[in-house]
């Protein structure tokens, strides 16, 4: 048995995955991964280089120079691409309206399934993603599928996002979920589901706080099996 913890955290697009793993990763002391990051950065180098989504060569050309990197810095997680800061720049729309066709690619997923396999190998992490539990590491110890209310999930986006984007309106952000949850779970290469043995976590009615006592209450039983070794 791995002397590593590996907790895998999937879900559907705005249901907390990333402000739950930080959390759970913050207060165990583990690495957090944000898997969703990367293909948001991958989109964003698409994006800037015109990359045709139907040419397999030119997708493979590209994957060649994307380079990412997570560092942190004040107790957050940033991700670089090719040595640039782009945590900010992958939330904005244009990036939200291509990752899930880009997520969809083989060669795309081959590529960071291999970088998220590595960074999961010598310490205990917290990923999460869309196929974390089922495809990256199905052997987690602790799996959670996160899901919540459509329009909780919406509303919430809606408020991530107005600052920034002010033109932004409730309606584009429902649409643009229901778009990815469609894409996400209907892809024919590693699609949106949930492993068997996942515990699924409904937040629609939760605190931050209420789901990460919850998630702590789960991983703990192994934390104390691995310290009494």
């Amino acid at each position: 048995m791995s002397k590593n913890i590996m907790v895998a955290i999937d879900g559907y697009s705005s249901c907390g995955k990333s402000t739950l793993a930080k959390a759970l990763a913050k207060e165990l002391h583990f690495i957090y991964v944000d898997s969703g990051a990367m293909y948001r950065a991958v989109a964003l180098y698409f994006l800037r280089n015109n990359i045709d989504l139907k040419d397999e060569h030119q997708i493979k050309e590209a994957l060649n120079n994307v380079h990412l990197n997570f560092h942190s810095r004040d107790y957050q997680t940033h991700i670089t691409l090719n040595d640039e800061e782009v945590s900010e720049e992958i939330r904005l729309m244009p990036v939200s309206d291509m990752v899930s066709a880009v997520a969809a690619l083989h060669d795309v997923r081959v590529e960071m399934v291999r970088q998220q396999q590595r960074m999961g190998k010598s310490k205990n992490v917290v990923m999460d993603g869309r196929d974390i539990g089922t495809v990256v590491f199905p052997d987690a110890q602790v799996k959670f599928f996160m899901t919540a209310d459509p329009k909780i999930r919406a509303e919430r986006r809606y408020k991530e996002l107005l600052p920034k984007n002010p033109e932004i309106s409730l309606e584009d952000v429902f649409e643009n979920l229901a778009h990815r949850d469609y894409q996400d779970t209907t892809r024919a290469e590693s699609p949106l589901t949930r492993a068997d043995d996942a515990i699924i976590l409904d937040n629609t009615d939760l605190t931050p706080e209420e789901q990460l006592a919850f998630a702590i209450s789960k991983v703990k039983p192994f934390l104390d099996n691995l310290s009494s070794r």
